[in-house]
């Protein structure tokens, strides 16, 4: 039991390391910047390439001082190899074997620092190439991670900007949430300036700076503008009733002149002893006709039937009168 209960809790513990590194690669991934990771890269290169650079300049230096080592060792040697000349051509073999033990001793070290000296020279020049590539990778990194921030500016800026006109940013939408609540506002602002109008209209608010308002006087004005446009109204239809018995007495009076002109001529058909045409009578239905359209109609003379007639007669009687009904004078005449 009590391993069961501590591999539970292992577990347990598992779990929860697993959840806090998810939980913090996840905010790291947030608070990330590519840019600001390209930097850091570049800057750690270039702080490697100055390594690289002070380590070439160290092996060059000790290169320097063993080839300062180098000279010293075989000037000394040199000047050991004149003593012992010098002392055996005065005769002193033990100075001269001592001259040469010692120039032996400086020749096995000059010997030594030669081979230093290779080495630090092949070291210096491996330094050398290793630094000239690593100026080379870094300068295509910096190329490179000035091309990566471009492109990933360009592409935050764009984003950005279809965020703004598809109004999912958090900028354009508080601004789009700000512009809602004006208009909102503006719309109950209005809608509670055209309540105050209508309430003035009906008297139940009176107005505070030009007086309590009668309301008799409301009333008795309404029904002044409405009797007003009900006077304008009955003008109205009184031109256009005075207008249309104008046209019908004009029609009438050039049927009835065309009637007065073919009479005569019926009563001259008939004889001297002709009675009187009847009086013209114009149907309802012509008239309205004649009223509605405006080129009136003459009406039509009645039919009689047509008979020899003279010039005497067509000359003495007028139109639609009796013989009996004229001077003795005339029907003389027309006896004779």
């Amino acid at each position: 039991m009590l391993m069961k209960g501590t591999a539970a809790r292992m577990g347990v513990m598992k779990r929860v390391s697993l959840v806090f590194k998810a939980k913090a690669n996840k905010a790291l991934d947030k608070m990330e910047d590519p840019r600001e990771t390209l930097d850091y890269s570049y800057q750690r290169q270039l702080e490697l390439l100055t390594k690289v650079r002070r380590g070439v300049a160290d092996v060059a230096t000790s290169r320097k001082r063993v080839e300062l080592q180098m000279n010293q060792l075989q000037q000394q040697a040199n000047k050991l190899q004149d003593q012992a000349r010098k002392a055996l051509s005065m005769g002193r073999e033990d100075l001269a074997r001592e001259a040469l033990t010692r120039k032996a001793s400086a020749q096995s070290q000059l010997d030594e620092l030669q081979v230093q000296y290779a080495q630090l020279q092949a070291e210096e020049e491996k330094l050398t190439v290793a630094s000239q590539r690593l100026q080379t990778k870094v300068d295509a990194f910096r190329t490179r991670k000035e091309t990566i921030k471009a492109t990933y500016t360009a592409a935050e800026a764009q984003t950005r900007i279809n965020e703004a006109f598809s109004g999912i940013s958090e900028e354009m939408g508080d601004v789009g949430m700000a512009i809602q609540r004006a208009e909102d506002k503006t719309a109950q602002m209005q809608a509670r300036a055209g309540a105050i109008d209508e309430l003035m209209a009906s008297g139940a608010l009176d107005d505070a700076v030009g007086g309590k308002r009668d309301d008799i006087q409301s009333e008795l004005d309404m029904m002044s503008a409405s009797s007003d446009v009900e006077r304008e109204l009955a003008m109205l239809k009184g031109e256009l009733t005075a207008g249309a018995p104008k046209q019908i007495e004009g029609s009438a009076a050039n049927g009835g002149s065309q009637g007065a002109q073919q009479a005569p001529a019926a009563q001259r058909a008939e004889g001297p002893f002709a009675p009187p045409p009847p009086p013209q009578q114009y149907a309802p239905p012509q008239q309205n006709q004649q009223q509605a359209d405006p080129a009136p109609q003459a009406p039509q003379a009645p039919q009689t039937p047509q008979t020899s007639q003279t010039p005497q007669t067509q000359q003495t009687h007028p139109a639609g009168l009796p013989v009996a009904d004229l001077p003795a004078d005339q029907q003389d005449g027309d006896g004779s």
